[in-house]
């Protein structure tokens, strides 16, 4: 069991970060340590940390020490906290960790779990110093927020979303919002000044009595001066609005553009009826055997589609079906159908998309967004990075470009490539190429993606069978890295690489370059004309000084490339 016992706003699981995280996580707790004790001993939660670090799906920094707070932390908080797993009096699968792993809908499961959790519960008691702050179901009225007011931006979210500690000031939190908007048209062209002052405000509001009486550190940091304390309240909550967002995407029920997220057209029913059914009250509060029957239990709450006519209603209106061709079926059947209709739906999107992005009719758009990732105008920007970078790719040349990231029924990103694959992967025909992106700068870069870049690009030489190359894109590439790539592309014999790697290291300011010479160039790109900048990069080595020199000709490079 947890206390809060600081905490004046709403928080939410930011480690695993992701969602589709949580799948690989839970399969490795429950496959080595089922029917193990977990709590208090320590040993368990070190090897589990040891046995994740190991995993080709984990993406953190195995280098650091494996811990029992590092396990803790992975797995007492969305985990266990949604019901995934049972850690007490041993660890369990329970039956809702077992729809989400096994099951043919692991959204359905997952947005059944979050409309659930609550504060407090048996999970989480309050601290005296703040009993009676909480009191409903967080992710339950997030979503009648943006209902209501249409869309919710990441800004709106973390100062005012967070506040609603408990349902029964929800009108009031709402009210907070709608004034801000009105106030933000007063202060266009200085935004980021203006949203600034209104959080530092914000919160010398809500912690007012912390900064009074000077009881402003936490366990996480020895915060001694107020400053330093909105500042890392700030950053908290700017990744509880990233964490939250990311969790409602994957329930399939909502899109976003970046800037804010909404209600996808087409669920909006089910959403309304998920108001209208689900109760706000939090159960079981002082029960846990009840709360567990209760929160472990797959089939609960109702969904607009476990009624056979709404879901009859759903295929008929938004995929054409006839009545006829659903009688007979049973309510999985036609869940089945839904879901095959919404891969159908997707896919047409992604063919649109391609069409629009080789004729180069999303130039400008691709460009854009780039400008609007670097100048952290987008949330979630890792996932737009991979998701434009596709576009990019699939507009630069002829190939068959996929992305292994999702989409949702928009055509916009809901989730970034599995941990185990490549961000992108393009086939020319005689020669591949997989694509890496990252934000990550200085020495983090080199430790976190050094490894998997390398991992990727094997795997996919190894499915190819055929000449294959990858691109490094990231805003800045670290010193460190361009070393790494420099040394590991000299050495002449790797089995698992065919021979010499050929991984070449580009800022996306190179990048943009490469795109913007395809758009004005006479004529598409041929593929010929994409590996001959590959293999030019990679050749370029044999002349350089170092991987400072090589990293400053291949820049030169770009600038030749395709120019008359």
């Amino acid at each position: 069991m947890g206390v809060i016992k600081s905490s004046r706003t709403l928080f939410f699981t930011t480690s695993p970060r992701s969602p589709k995280k949580l799948i690989p996580e839970i399969a490795l707790l429950v496959d080595n340590f089922s029917g193990q004790t977990w709590s208090g001993n320590e040993h368990v939660q070190k090897e589990f940390a040891r046995v994740l670090a190991a995993a080709t799906t984990f993406e953190g920094d195995t280098s650091k020490k494996y811990s029992a707070f590092s396990a803790r932390d992975r797995i007492t908080r969305s985990p266990q906290g949604l019901g995934f797993v049972d850690l007490t009096p041993t660890i369990q699968l329970t039956d809702a960790g077992s729809a989400f792993l096994h099951g043919n809908r692991p959204h359905e499961i997952f947005l059944r779990q979050l409309l659930k959790f609550q504060l407090p519960s048996p999970y989480h008691k309050e601290g005296r110093k703040i009993r009676g702050t909480f009191w409903g179901r967080p992710y339950l009225e997030i979503i009648r927020l943006i209902r209501d007011l249409d869309y919710l931006t990441p800004d709106e979210f973390r100062i005012f979303a967070l506040q609603l500690t408990d349902y029964r000031n929800y009108e009031a939190v709402k009210q907070k919002i709608v004034a801000f908007r009105e106030a933000k048209k007063q202060h266009k062209g200085r935004y980021k000044k203006f949203v600034d002052e209104v959080i530092n405000l914000e919160i010398s509001q809500i912690y007012a009595a912390e900064i009074k009486s000077g009881n402003i550190s936490t366990r996480e940091s020895k915060t001694n001066d107020v400053k330093s304390f909105i500042r890392k309240e700030k950053n908290n909550m700017r990744d509880y609005a990233d964490a939250c967002f990311r969790y409602f995407r994957f329930t399939e029920m909502f899109v976003s553009d970046g800037r804010s997220i909404q209600i996808a057209p087409d669920k909006i029913p089910e959403i309304d009826y998920i108001l209208k059914t689900v109760p706000r009250e939090p159960a079981y509060i002082d029960d846990i055997k009840a709360f567990k029957s209760y929160l472990f239990d797959s089939a609960q709450p109702r969904l607009y589609t476990d009624d056979r006519s709404n879901l009859e209603d759903t295929l008929m209106r938004y995929f054409s079906y006839t009545k006829r061709e659903l009688s007979g079926k049973t309510i999985e059947e036609l869940k089945d159908l839904r879901d095959s209709a919404v891969q159908a739906k997707r896919a047409a999107i992604i063919q649109r998309q391609t069409e629009e992005l080789k004729s180069y009719a999303l130039y400008q758009e691709v460009i854009d967004t780039y400008n609007e990732i670097l100048s952290d105008d987008v949330y979630d920007a890792p996932l737009f990075l991979e998701w434009n970078t596709w576009r990019a790719m699939t507009m630069l040349d002829g190939g068959t470009i996929k992305g292994n990231f999702k989409i949702d029924d928009l055509g916009r990103p809901t989730s970034t490539a599995q941990g185990n694959m490549p961000d992108i992967e393009c086939d020319y025909g005689t020669f591949a190429l997989s694509v890496e992106v990252t934000l990550q700068r200085g020495q983090r870069q080199y430790e976190a993606e050094g490894e998997p870049v390398t991992r990727h690009y094997a795997q996919l030489q190894k499915v190819m069978k055929k000449t294959t190359y990858c691109l490094f894109i990231a805003p800045s590439i670290n010193r460190a890295t361009w070393a790494h790539f420099f040394g590991l592309n000299q050495i002449k014999n790797i089995t698992a690489y065919g021979g010499k790697p050929k991984i070449i290291p580009l800022e996306l300011d190179s990048f943009m370059r490469l795109i913007e010479n395809s758009y004005t160039s006479d004529g598409v790109p041929q593929p010929q004309a994409v590996q001959t900048f590959l293999q030019t990069a990679i050749d370029e080595i044999e002349n350089s000084v170092d991987e400072i020199d090589w990293s400053n000709r291949i820049a030169a490079y770009v600038d030749k490339w395709l120019v008359a």
